[in-house]
């Protein structure tokens, strides 16, 4: 290859492996910091597993803040038992139909609605939290992976323009 072609060759790689490691790294910074930004408002919520009485499959988690996106997801599931087991696992949806049904006079079936509602909403918003954390450890993966691409066509870069 003559040296023009190689210097060519080279700093097109060495350009893009140079763009690859600076976008990882952005990538990578904007995870961990978005993992940080779930972390401090999970905690700012002071959202806490009961210390007694959780079932089972939830015993590990007694008595433990909400810090991270497992942990919100994993609430977000007891909030669903819970929420299943008092509206006998019937959506607010289906209560709300059955209330417009009698006319939107059932007292029970207003509580019963409103107990609906407020458990699929903390759910939902928990379950918020647990996706945007899985996309910042998806960001943080992606951006190691691109630094780490970035690098080696850096260093092909540096071993052709040392090639004579």
């Amino acid at each position: 290859m003559d040296n023009a072609r190689r210097l060519k060759l080279m700093l097109l790689l060495g350009g893009a492996g140079v763009g690859m490691l600076t976008a990882g790294a952005v990538m990578t910074v904007r995870g961990v910091r978005g993992k940080g930004e779930i972390r401090d408002e999970l905690i700012r919520q002071k959202i806490t597993f009961p210390a007694q009485g959780l079932p089972a499959e939830y015993g590990r988690y007694a008595g433990r803040r909400v810090e991270n996106g497992a942990h919100a997801r994993v609430f977000s599931e007891m909030i669903g038992g819970n929420v299943r087991k008092a509206t006998e696992g019937r959506t607010y949806s289906e209560i709300s139909a059955d209330l417009h049904a009698v006319g939107g006079q059932d007292e029970r079936l207003t509580e019963l609605r409103q107990t609906a509602f407020m458990g699929e909403t903390l759910r939902a918003s928990l379950m918020s939290a647990y996706q945007a954390w899985q996309v910042t450890s998806l960001a943080v993966g992606l951006g190691a992976v691109l630094m780490g691409a970035g690098a080696a066509f850096v260093a092909v870069g540096a071993v052709l323009s040392s090639a004579r």
